[in-house]
């Protein structure tokens, strides 16, 4: 395989999940790239130390300047608060490395723009990342769709769902403040998630109706006191596409507070002649309308049926990191090429489209307004 050397700027939460990610490459079986990580930068030198047990990591730095100079670094992949992705994406851009930018591109929709516009000017390869449209069951429902064998689409519902914020007694953490997070906030967060699947099947919201929720204004600091808490924690986005010559409409659903849902992705769409309906929230099980004389909705279990093959047995059930590294597959075959017409990883363009969404759902919750995009 040829080796790809990566540099992770964040070391937390997914930065440790993407090393992993690499650590277990070998599982894979119809690649033909190899990720090697080289190189991490994060502020907090405790954070650094849990990267001392992979021996290729042979950079850790509290300045991330000093990782985007190393010549042995070919990607760099960024997991920051949303504030800082436009400084350092332009600057990893700037030093000429090919970037695996985090959700949301930005932190509102002029950042995005201007990382958009840095993108084309680079000439790097850049891509968003987005990992739940990498589970089987999403394929499924992608294929399905791009097939056209739903008949004339009638709805589309896409989202993700979240309840740890229900709990009040949680800290507060940069998620839940406005200067950090974006005015966005649920949909910053989010929203990619729910948005992937349908705008590469060509759904993009030529109007929309948005109602935004807040949750707790004041949450534990960590420090033994409180603190403010401004970004929407609920959204619901009613929106209308174009499906072949009909319109069409579509629901986005982000939520902090989803009474029961841990960490729950869906998609549901539904046609005269068809439908699906697929959740995490019960990975296997990929639910199909059929309409015939009778109709009936029918349950299958999928298996280990990803886009990229593993030496995993077929009939086992994947989990996040599964996702991730299928997710990294698709990053690094398409940027060598090879992705060969498989699912790929979000677009700066399909990044910027989201934020677009955004903005008009801000736009019109502050207005109780239908806007046009």
């Amino acid at each position: 395989m040829k080796t790809i050397r990566i540099g992770i700027i964040g070391g937390g939460l997914m930065g440790r999940e993407m090393a992993s990610a690499f650590a277990r490459w070998c599982a894979l079986t119809d690649v033909t790239v190899r990720p090697v990580l080289t190189a991490v930068a994060d502020l907090n030198p405790a954070t650094l130390a849990w990267f001392d047990a992979i021996p290729s990591c042979t950079q850790k730095t509290t300045d991330y300047h000093q990782l985007l100079a190393n010549p042995e670094v070919d990607v760099v992949y960024v997991a920051v608060p949303h504030n800082l992705h436009e400084k350092l994406y332009c600057d990893v851009l700037a030093a000429g490395k090919d970037l695996f930018a985090e959700k949301p591109f930005g932190i509102d929709l002029a950042s995005a723009r201007r990382i958009l516009d840095a993108v084309r000017k680079s000439g790097r390869f850049v891509r968003c990342s987005s990992e739940m449209p990498f589970f089987p069951g999403a394929q499924r429902a992608f294929e399905l769709a791009r097939a056209g064998s739903f008949g004339r689409v009638l709805e589309v519902v896409s989202g993700f769902h979240h309840s740890s914020d229900l709990d009040p007694t949680k800290a507060a953490n940069w998620k839940r403040l406005n200067a950090l997070c974006g005015e966005g906030g649920v949909l910053n967060d989010l929203g990619m998630h729910a948005c992937h699947i349908p705008l590469r099947l060509g759904w993009r919201p030529s109007r929309l109706f948005a109602q935004l929720q807040k949750g707790y204004p004041q949450r534990p600091d960590g420090k033994g006191g409180l603190t403010n808490c401004d970004t929407w924690d609920n959204a619901m986005v009613h929106s209308w596409i174009r499906v072949g010559d009909h319109d069409v409409p579509m629901r986005l659903e982000m939520k902090r507070l989803a009474p029961g849902a841990t960490n729950s992705w869906f998609i549901e769409i539904l046609g005269t002649d068809g439908g699906v309906r697929y959740s995490t929230a019960d990975t296997k099980a990929l639910w199909l309308f059929e309409r015939g004389k009778e109709q009936f909705w029918k349950r299958t279990d999928l298996g280990f049926g990803t886009p990229f093959k593993t030496v995993t047995g077929g009939i086992f059930e994947p989990g996040f990191a599964d996702v991730i590294q299928q997710m990294w597959a698709a990053y690094l075959m398409e940027r060598e090429g090879q992705l060969n017409g498989r699912f790929g990883c979000a677009t700066p363009e399909e990044a910027l489209a989201t934020h677009e969404i955004f903005a008009a759902a801000l736009q019109s919750q502050a207005n109780g307004s239908v806007v046009s995009l």
